[in-house]
């Protein structure tokens, strides 16, 4: 079972759309049952809010639906019940390796580091939609990232 928590800023924009990026994969390569798959927020400033409405809707010309989601926040005790931490941009990491109480065990990534094949430090940050405006630019980053992921997750042969 891998189980992932994707972890942006206000977890209404880049870590909810990977979330549901990733499950959107992970269905349809028939390997759900495998995989928890959640997001949150390194701050407190979105929490109870829905999904912002250019990630629903980039999500949904995508046939993406993220029904139901509301923003949460990272948890320290988070760090026992998941796998891997992923982070959107360096921010994001450095909040998270804080409010985890560091990284003994080398949990925490970044999602571009996945497709782009270097550390967490030298990989290039999700695009911020927050500040954009560019949902599109955004989705093309998680979803490259995601697949890059779920290859690395895969079983070898596969």
């Amino acid at each position: 079972m891998h189980r992932i928590m994707f972890v942006c800023h206000g977890n209404i924009c880049r870590s909810t759309m990977a979330e549901f990026v990733m499950k959107d994969l992970v269905e349809k390569a028939g390997r759900a049952d495998e995989f928890v798959i959640a997001s949150s927020a390194t701050s407190t400033e979105e929490i109870g809010m829905p999904v912002y409405p250019g990630t629903k809707k980039v999500l949904r010309a995508h046939g993406i639906s993220s029904d139901g989601k509301r923003a949460v926040q990272l948890r320290a005790d988070d760090y026992d019940k998941y796998d891997l931490f992923v982070g959107m941009d360096s921010a994001n990491i450095r909040n998270m390796r804080r409010m985890l109480g560091g990284d003994p065990a080398n949990k925490v990534r970044k999602l571009l580091e996945f497709p782009e094949g270097v550390t967490t430090d030298a990989a290039s940050d999700v695009a911020d939609p927050w500040y954009t405006r560019d949902f599109d630019t955004t989705y093309d980053d998680v979803l490259r990232g995601c697949t890059a992921l779920l290859e690395a997750l895969s079983p070898a042969g596969e």
